[in-house]
């Protein structure tokens, strides 16, 4: 218990320093608001997929593709983007939904599920969390597409409209794109692969300090419930549902592993970039990522304790 969470709070505790360097170089005035435009528009369309296809081009997928477990996997995924979405018409102003929803079943799966899988179980994590995290991306980001494109202010909202979104996304284009050369092992030149990676290293420090520069204390307050609403869901109602309905579904041991840290992962700086890039309140996007990576520290361990007792992984 001691060990996995010294294991999370490795993970989270960069996060969060990244976090305060935003807020801090946007107090001295390193970075402003034209500098966050632009980072953000270059995680979105560049680093951010750049790093999606390389994950899945090293990624063992003889391994680990399992049907089942990635079939489970969306569904649940659609049936918690349904739950939020049915509960934000309650809950949330209409403009402030789609971000909400985004934020309460989007997690951080591509850095700290693949993290925490990789911690737990070793190889066989990293390649089964490897290609789950390309299941998971095409999954969140055509959810997300929709939902933000329903409520965004600087989108439109019809079928056509909706579908052009998805598949223009750049992050769905990088793991279109990585899914045949990692099918068929086409190898690529070892500077490309080199530059790659090193671009690709950009992405959640750039991403987070964008987030950092644009969240205020005053922003926090205004979003606060909104924002701590969708983390609980997020964190606490979503994943408890999720990993109860896998092991009714029959999995154990390290899938059943894999599948709550995947289900109980923060959510995803990505979803503060896509807020932004359509208009949306992105600073209640920042929010929902700052709250439910706080939690994670204290529920994936209270999660993974729980089901270690109960015998299930």
């Amino acid at each position: 218990m001691l060990a996995l969470f010294s294991q999370t709070l490795g993970i989270t505790a960069p996060v969060f320093a990244m976090l305060f360097l935003g807020v801090l170089l946007r107090r001295l005035g390193w970075i402003d608001v034209a500098f966050i435009n632009t980072a953000s528009e270059l995680v979105f369309k560049g680093t951010m997929p750049t790093m999606l296809f390389l994950s899945i081009l090293h990624a063992d997928l003889d391994a680990a593709l399992q049907p089942a477990l990635l079939g489970y996997f969306t569904l649940a995924s659609v049936a918690g983007f349904l739950i939020a979405w049915a509960w934000s018409l309650w809950r949330c102003p209409r403009a402030d939904r789609g971000v909400y929803v985004q934020g309460a079943f989007r997690g951080n799966n591509g850095i700290v599920g693949l993290a925490l899988a990789t911690s737990m179980y070793g190889d066989y994590g990293l390649s089964l969390g490897g290609v789950l995290a390309g299941a998971v991306i095409l999954v969140y980001n055509t959810l997300a597409s929709v939902v933000l494109a329903f409520y965004s202010p600087q989108a439109r909202s019809d079928a056509w409209s909706i579908a052009k979104s998805i598949l223009c996304n750049p992050l769905i284009i990088g793991v279109l794109v990585a899914l045949p050369f990692a099918y068929w092992q086409v190898g690529l030149p070892a500077w490309l692969l080199t530059s790659g990676d090193y671009f690709a290293q950009m992405t959640l420090p750039l991403a987070l300090i964008c987030i950092g520069g644009t969240i205020s204390l005053a922003a926090l307050r205004e979003s606060g419930s909104l924002a701590l609403s969708s983390g609980l869901m997020k964190m606490v109602w979503l994943p408890l549902l999720s990993t109860f309905g896998a092991w009714l579904c029959g999995f154990r041991g390290a899938d059943l592993g894999v599948l709550y840290l995947y289900f109980a992962s923060p959510t995803a700086a990505a979803s503060f970039v896509m807020a932004k890039a359509v208009g949306g309140n992105h600073q209640l996007a920042g929010g929902i990522v700052v709250i439910t990576t706080l939690l994670a520290a204290v529920t994936t361990n209270i999660g993974i304790f729980v089901l270690q007792w109960l015998g299930w992984i």
